[in-house]
């Protein structure tokens, strides 16, 4: 590999491990890049592929046991007068304290579980500056204060004072990059920090890291599994796969002629913006494919497109059918109390009389930034969430009316995948036991036997074997979870399902297989769904209809080409500029 005259950082040859049960992992094999300053590197890749165990490597980060870094070297330049090129592996602890949070930062991925609950945001940014700068308590808060505001957040005097759980999760990310930049590193690492956030926070925060990079002279490592992210902040980009560095090159390169069966896979897997598909393109069938060629990215989209005719019947069939869900006005207000007396004063209306219909076998996009009331309302649909107000009619039934056991009752017609998978199911139950506990539940089949069989037939018709079934969830990746749910979902047959934020968190070649099955199964089950989410790429491909909200209120509703063609409210138009690639649409 050759190395930058004006890299920062400059990786060569990097082996890393992981010792298990089942033997000797290489998590990261024989990897080479280089980091410019005042560039910004992409490291993409799905889950497992090597990009986070990378930059662990870097920062010396990689717990021991049962990792180690075998071999390589990562050598670190600060360009300063008087400092020369040091090889980060071969220093001591001590010595590597002195440049991690110092000469070389990171924002994690998940900011709520980096951030210490128990701690002032402003006291986690300060401790950085009271080890590294030698600033004392009053000096530190000020410059936490400056940085507070460098990363546009409101109210920074009062943020300081304040502790994670009481900021949103784009106000957390901003806290993370905040303690990251406080000591103006030479190397940040940026490790997916805008996964399964709002596409417009999402925008706003790759804005500000391109900001940042600027004003500071940083070289920046971005990590994602996302190619349109890494194109709208990337000047070269390194693609990852089974721990090697499959591609690398310049950010226009990688799109304009990728080489790499992989990378074309990544790139074709995220919805297109010009075209509508009906069925998403995944990483399998680049890497599978009998002849022994690759298929050129246009080549796929293009077999997967709606054929002359098809998206019309769709269309048509839609408009016969007979209306299964009708919400009129739906309310749900939470009432905010204060004082000694816990008297109410205020009222939070989450969601603020929106009304619309299903039809049979449609699949209707809820669409809108975090707040907007969006996922309340579904669970308001199915009284999860008790309705301040309105009339939710299923099949003609008004299940406002509806008691706790008549609502029972109605779960084997309306089920709901949630966001998070995990925190769905039970980790003491093996996942087959969890679809099985359903079934019991609901007295489902005659005898165990059949049901067993059936919790197998499940597993298969998501994607999955029998044996998963006698496994627990930690054994899963994120899609594999997300798969059981859905497979549980399906235990009782249900004519109605609604999904909410069931992709979001999910690497995009994850999300597409994902997406898939649900297509599929809304055909074989001829099911109907209500599908949240905050992002309208990922709606308009699944859906027939999209309600756009805001603030509890419907403020658009279309069809979904209609919709993302045509927007007629501003903040459509903000939700479709905000999806990442746009610079690169196709």
């Amino acid at each position: 590999m050759h190395k930058s005259a004006d890299a920062v950082l400059t990786l060569e040859n990097l082996v890393t491990e992981f010792r298990t049960d089942q033997g000797v992992t290489r998590a990261v094999d024989d990897v080479g890049f280089s980091v410019r300053r005042g560039r910004t590197l992409g490291i993409v890749g799905e889950s497992g592929s090597g990009k986070s165990v990378t930059s662990l490597s870097i920062m010396r980060l990689i717990p021991q046991p049962p990792g180690r870094i075998v071999s390589g070297r990562v050598l670190f330049n600060s360009g300063r007068e008087g400092e020369s090129e040091v090889d980060l592996l071969k220093l001591s602890d001590a010595e590597m304290r002195r440049y991690r949070g110092n000469r070389l930062a990171m924002i994690f991925q998940e900011p709520m579980t980096s951030l210490n609950p128990v701690y002032r945001c402003g006291d986690q940014i300060a401790e950085a500056l009271t080890l590294h700068r030698g600033l004392k308590r009053r000096e530190a808060r000020e410059q936490v204060i400056e940085l507070l505001k460098e990363v546009d957040l409101p109210r920074p005097e009062t943020i300081v004072d304040q502790y994670p759980h009481q900021l949103s999760g784009g106000q957390k990310q901003r806290v993370m990059i905040a303690m990251a930049i406080c000591c103006s590193p030479d190397v940040l690492i940026a490790d997916e920090p805008t996964t399964a956030l709002d596409v417009t926070v999402q925008a706003r925060i790759l804005d500000l890291l391109a900001g940042l990079r600027e004003r500071h002279g940083m070289g920046v490592i971005f990590i994602t599994h996302d190619l349109g992210v890494v194109s709208d902040i990337a000047d070269e980009v390194a693609v990852m796969y089974k721990g090697k560095v499959v591609e690398y090159g310049r950010v226009d390169q990688i799109f304009s002629d990728p080489r790499h069966a992989y990378t074309r896979g990544l790139l074709a897997c995220r919805p297109p913006r010009t075209r509508r598909l009906k069925r998403l393109a995944t990483v399998a069938d680049f890497l599978k494919n009998p002849d022994g060629e690759t298929p050129q990215v246009e080549a796929v989209l293009q077999s997967l497109e709606f054929k002359s005719g098809e998206a019309e019947a769709r269309r048509s069939d839609l408009n016969s059918s007979t209306e299964l869900l009708r919400v009129e006005n739906l309310e749900v207000h939470f009432p905010i109390r204060t004082g000694l007396f816990n008297k109410e004063n205020s009222v939070v209306k989450a969601v603020d009389g929106i009304s619309f219909e299903v039809r049979r076998g449609e699949t209707l996009g809820l669409v809108g930034e975090s707040g907007c009331g969006k996922t309340t309302a579904g669970r308001a649909i199915l009284r999860l969430i008790e309705p301040t107000g309105g009339n939710i009619l299923f099949d003609g039934r008004n299940l406002a009316d509806y008691s706790k056991d008549q609502m029972r009752e109605l779960r084997r017609d309306v089920q709901i995948v949630f966001q998070d998978p995990y925190g769905s199911l039970n980790p003491r139950f093996k996942v087959g036991g969890a679809i099985l506990e359903v079934l019991e539940a609901h007295d489902i089949k005659s005898s165990r036997a059949e049901r067993q069989d059936f919790v197998d037939e499940l597993l298969t018709r998501v994607g999955l074997t029998p044996d998963h079934g006698r496994h627990y969830p930690h054994e899963f990746s994120g899609g594999q979870r997300q798969r059981i749910c859905i497979a549980r979902a399906l235990a009782l047959n249900p004519r109605f399902l609604i999904c909410d934020e069931s992709v979001s968190a999910l690497d995009v070649s994850v999300q597409a297989q994902v997406l898939n099955l649900l297509v599929n199964l809304r055909e074989e089950f001829d099911l109907t769904y209500i599908f949240i989410s905050h992002d309208l790429s990922v709606v308009r491909f699944i859906s027939d209809r999209i309600a756009v909200m805001r603030a509890g209120k419907i403020v658009e509703l279309n069809s979904a080409e209609e919709i993302y063609n045509n927007p007629r409210e501003e903040y459509t138009r903000g939700l479709i500029e905000a999806i990442p690639g746009q610079k690169r649409a196709g």
